[in-house]
């Protein structure tokens, strides 16, 4: 199936490995051009563009910390200025860390708060004045079931993807007249570097929970991701879709 993807251009924040890199690689492969941030992991920026030029398209990876606002409105003006267009967003970049709500500092909770949330929020504020004047454009955001049904010690993690969820729906308000598609995608647990560092029983636990008995490859959560960014989904906006193989059943 021709997604109608060649030739446009991707910006994925959180592209330097896991979901964000396996996205990269499958916009690559249906056409797309890609930028994408990281932040500490040059190593990983690095495999991730010579994955994508090894596809035959053009790749920038920028080190950048999505949580700044004003680094999201330069990050953006670049990708226009070295690509010449802008056609979809991916907000990925986001990170845990765990505790019970009576054990929790300050410092996580503003954290992990102002990476997953508010830096969704950075990346769709500097591209939204584009999008709107092409009258054009695709934004999905990475939430996570765990922002629609909470979890015991992730109350940082939960409410920020529970708020990814309502800016995701919000947005859909927003942008729809002007023709851009709002959707968030709620993966279960995926098998990254940071379920790695989860405790064996909790990936059991979520083994378990899955009707399939295992968890998601990164690429099954891209391949929804690369749908969601084509024309066929022209129709689907404000939906949040879980991919978590009957965990939340």
């Amino acid at each position: 199936m021709d997604l109608e993807l060649a030739d446009k251009v991707a910006l994925v924040t959180g592209g330097s490995r896991g979901i964000g890199s396996s996205i990269a690689f499958a916009l690559a492969r249906e056409g797309c051009h890609v930028a994408f941030s990281h932040w500490e992991d040059p190593d990983g920026a690095q495999e991730t563009v010579f994955g994508v030029e090894g596809l035959g398209r053009k790749c920038v990876a920028f080190e950048s910390d999505v949580a700044e606002f004003g680094e999201a409105g330069e990050n953006v003006a670049r990708v226009l200025r070295e690509f010449g267009r802008l056609d979809i967003l991916v907000c990925n970049a986001g990170l845990a860390s765990d505790r019970t709500v009576w054990n929790m500092f300050e410092a996580q909770w503003d954290r992990v708060l102002d990476v997953n949330l508010k830096g969704c929020f950075n990346y769709i504020h500097a591209v939204a004045p584009h999008f709107r004047e092409k009258r054009a454009g695709k934004i999905v955001n990475i939430a996570s079931i765990n922002g629609l049904r909470g979890k015991f010690g992730q109350s940082n993690y939960a409410a920020s993807k529970g708020g990814m969820i309502a800016l995701t729906k919000t947005v859909a308000r927003e942008l729809g007249p002007s023709q851009v598609n709002v959707n968030a995608v709620a993966p279960g647990m995926v098998d990254t570097v940071m379920a790695g560092a989860l405790p064996e029983e909790v990936r059991r636990a979520a083994e378990a929970e899955s009707v399939f008995g295992r968890i998601a490859d990164p690429a099954d959560v891209a391949h929804l991701v690369v749908f969601l960014c084509s024309e066929r989904a022209r129709h689907l906006t404000g939906e949040v879709i879980r991919i978590d193989g009957g965990q939340y059943i």
